[in-house]
């Protein structure tokens, strides 16, 4: 069955999981995938302050404040400019501590699914005793407005982390 690309994404944590992963890196995986779905997905700011902020949180993306609040104030600006902004977790990656997505993101409910559109974004999470407490990212813009966007608002810098 083809998938409805204008629904919600899920993260559908089952079709990502792997038996070689240690009981540790499934439970980090559980906490991204939440994580991740609750803020980048459904918007859901208040969930995601609630169950993930009040902890140290590092942020190596240079044009994004620290703390889990930082996050949330970023992506507030983004869902306010596009409220169809969502990612597709196409690969789900877990090593000790580290969890890494790559995802599709798009702006658009009707660009959903098309590789031609959006951003391909990897992102790394560490975590300590099942807490988030660092993020980096790699961002690939696809698309004219997509590279435009990314120059435009590429040179804004909100903390001073290294970017590895």
């Amino acid at each position: 069955m083809e998938r409805n690309q204008k629904a919600q994404p899920t993260i559908e944590l089952s079709a990502h999981l792997q038996e070689s992963w240690t009981q540790q890196e499934t439970n980090n995986v559980k906490t991204v995938v939440d994580f991740f779905q609750h803020l980048m997905n459904e918007h859901n700011f208040e969930y995601t302050l609630k169950t993930y902020g009040g902890g140290t949180y590092i942020q190596h993306n240079r044009m994004i404040p620290n703390n889990i609040s930082g996050l949330i104030g970023y992506v507030k600006q983004m869902v306010k400019r596009y409220p169809e902004y969502s990612f597709d977790v196409k690969k789900i990656i877990a090593s000790g501590d580290h969890v890494v997505l790559h995802s599709h993101t798009t702006f658009k409910a009707k660009h959903r699914g098309n590789e031609k559109k959006g951003f391909i974004i990897t992102d790394t999470f560490r975590l300590e005793n099942g807490k988030l407490v660092e993020h980096w990212d790699a961002i690939q813009p696809i698309d004219g407005f997509t590279r435009f966007l990314f120059l435009m608002i590429g040179g804004k810098i909100a903390n001073d982390n290294s970017t590895f």
